[in-house]
């Protein structure tokens, strides 16, 4: 009997599921049972191309073999320690995540705060915040920074949100990517100002080439500290390590996570200058962050990464996907945004959720964070001929959801696309589209 077979079918392990596991994402799509490289198969041994990676968190693809032996070897030797303890794959993980998050200013100090994930990453900086003495943050509308309280405070989405108040924090929203709003909401209250270099799950919504340099003066202005989730753009996902370097700024905080390791749950919590003193002894802790294994997943994915000379490799990938959408001329492809391997297929009509059942069934993973925006985030090592099979196989799709229109409607709630331009508020957002 094969692993698979002895696993289950589909449908036994997707009842055993809605037996078993709390309902906060709804039924399973699918279930997967095996992963190697860029490729998934599930329980009835049906293989897909994985265009979404996790979420863009298998940044070098499933089973990458020599994540899997840093992972094997550290866990051979030491494990776990506490953070009374220090180990030297944690230290040699904060000095390249220091180095970074610094890129634009060598030399400035740099510290790091380990997490699991990138809600507990968002949750540090929060607390950085606070002990400026300020209490008051600025966040994007259509912004989604994680799940916990604080976390969520910062978050846009009333449909996350609401059910969930009063939540931590006095958070004052202004539109994405105008500067306008932003120089009228800072004053010398406002502790930090959180953004996005690009809103993943507000549809792959870039904000005006200028937009983070000028969020940088202004909030040096007034002496409030600029806070940037890297948690899906960074660690190659745009063609760089950070999506903002190419801004020229230095942010105060940047917060880490997903791609960082490959699968294994990592984040980190990045301050530079002043901030990075504002944490001291007894003012936040983990129990599993920074743990050994996990610096070791990090630093296998950041060696491989440079070795593989992957950050150019993603910029070139990228344009392949977007030019090859673009060129098949299909009158529901409106627009392709974002950078790298983070990608917005931005659709004229309101399909996206059918287009991702289709594409699904096809053998395609990908997501419709809105209504009318596919997203695509494939791992990084994707290649050529992988990209050219999906955007062959997308008018397809395309052609089918427009004429099933009503086809995955469960999957996203049928309100007009607030993400279409920067500034979206996003409010439309199906629950469970983004997780951190």
């Amino acid at each position: 009997m094969s692993a698979i077979a002895a696993v289950g079918s589909q449908a036994e392990l997707t009842t055993r599921y809605t037996r078993s596991v709390m309902n906060t994402f709804g039924p399973p799509k699918r279930v997967f049972v095996r992963g190697e490289g860029v490729h998934l198969w599930d329980a009835d041994g049906n293989r897909y191309l994985d265009l979404l990676a996790g979420l863009a968190v298998n940044a070098l693809g499933h089973a990458h073999p020599q994540v899997l032996g840093a992972i094997s070897a550290q866990l051979s030797t030491l494990g776990h320690v506490s953070n009374f303890f220090a180990t030297p794959t944690q230290i040699a993980l904060a000095e390249r995540l220091a180095g970074f998050a610094t890129a634009n200013a060598p030399g400035l100090p740099a510290r790091v705060f380990f997490t699991n994930s990138g809600t507990e990453a968002n949750e540090a900086g929060f607390k950085i915040t606070r002990r400026t003495g300020r209490t008051k943050l600025i966040a994007m509308e259509g912004a989604f920074h994680g799940r916990s309280l604080g976390a969520l405070a910062l978050t846009a989405n009333p449909a996350y949100r609401e059910p969930f108040e009063p939540l931590p924090g006095e958070v004052l929203f202004v539109p994405y990517g105008d500067t306008g709003a932003l120089a009228a909401a800072l004053d010398q209250t406002v502790a930090a100002v959180i953004l996005e270099p690009i809103q993943g799950e507000n549809g792959v919504v870039e904000p005006p080439s200028d937009f983070l340099a000028r969020a940088r003066e202004l909030t040096a202005a007034v002496g409030a500290l600029l806070w940037i989730d890297e948690v899906q753009t960074g660690l190659g996902r745009c063609g760089d390590w950070l999506a903002s370097t190419a801004s020229g700024v230095t942010p105060d905080i940047v917060t880490f996570a997903k791609g960082l390791g490959n699968g294994f749950p990592v984040g980190a919590c990045v301050a530079t200058g002043a901030a990075a003193s504002l944490l001291g002894p007894g003012s936040h802790g983990t129990t599993f962050g920074g743990n050994p294994v996990a610096a070791a997943a990090g630093l296998a994915v950041i060696g491989i990464i440079e070795r593989d000379g992957l950050l150019d490799r993603v910029v070139a990938a990228g344009e392949r996907l977007s030019s090859g959408i673009l060129g098949l001329g299909h009158p529901q492809v409106a627009a392709v945004r974002g950078r790298g391997l983070l990608r917005g297929v931005v659709l004229a009509d309101p399909i996206a959720p059918a287009v991702a059942e289709l594409a699904l069934d096809a053998g395609f993973v990908i997501n419709a964070p809105r209504p009318t925006v596919l997203r695509l985030a494939p791992p990084l090592i994707i290649g050529e001929a992988d990209i050219d099979r999906f955007v062959a196989a997308l008018p397809a799709l395309l052609d089918a959801a427009t004429a099933a229109p009503g086809l995955g409607a469960a999957a996203a709630t049928p309100a007009p696309d607030a993400a279409s331009a920067p500034g979206g508020a996003g409010s439309s957002a199906p629950p469970g589209n983004e997780n951190r």
